[in-house]
């Protein structure tokens, strides 16, 4: 039994069944999880938030752009 890293739902795995470096994927949130060791069963969650951050980094830097903009337009008004 493991406990899924990111929501720690139980997930009934048994150590006989599973090898080291096998993905997993919790039936609650979906994460999927690699078997870093079979006695006892533990899990680490594969994180693919890596992405998602690069895409908000790239939209957040639009955005302070914009900022910028406004900025500029304020200071030639006065």
């Amino acid at each position: 039994m493991v406990r899924c890293p990111k929501c720690a739902t139980e997930i009934d795995v048994d150590e006989d069944e599973v090898e080291e470096g096998e993905i997993l994927a919790c039936p609650e949130c979906e994460t999927e999880m690699e078997v870093v060791q079979i006695h006892p069963v533990k899990v680490n969650a594969i994180s693919d938030d890596d992405d998602e951050e690069e895409e908000e980094d790239e939209s957040e830097d639009g955005d302070d752009l914009a900022d910028d903009d406004e900025e500029e337009d304020e200071e030639e008004e006065v």
